[in-house]
């Protein structure tokens, strides 16, 4: 997945595209926590933390939108 510049930039996107992103970013994190707990060393250690805090801001947002996941 391409990396999200700014907070304005998910702004920008409508319900369906933060929706499709949420889902990518959830799959990529569980990958990555599937290699974590078997043992295995991830590549990138801090993706995790950029995968998490972007999945929070798209849920505030779609969240101040009114749209419930």
């Amino acid at each position: 997945m391409s990396r999200v510049k700014s907070l304005d930039e998910l702004r920008e996107k409508s319900n369906e595209e933060l929706i499709k992103i949420l889902n990518e970013l959830n799959e990529e994190l569980f990958k990555i926590r599937r290699v974590i707990e078997s043992g295995g060393a991830v590549e990138k250690p801090g993706r995790v933390k950029h995968l998490r805090k972007t999945r929070a801001r798209i849920l505030t947002i779609l969240r101040e939108r009114g749209i419930k996941i």
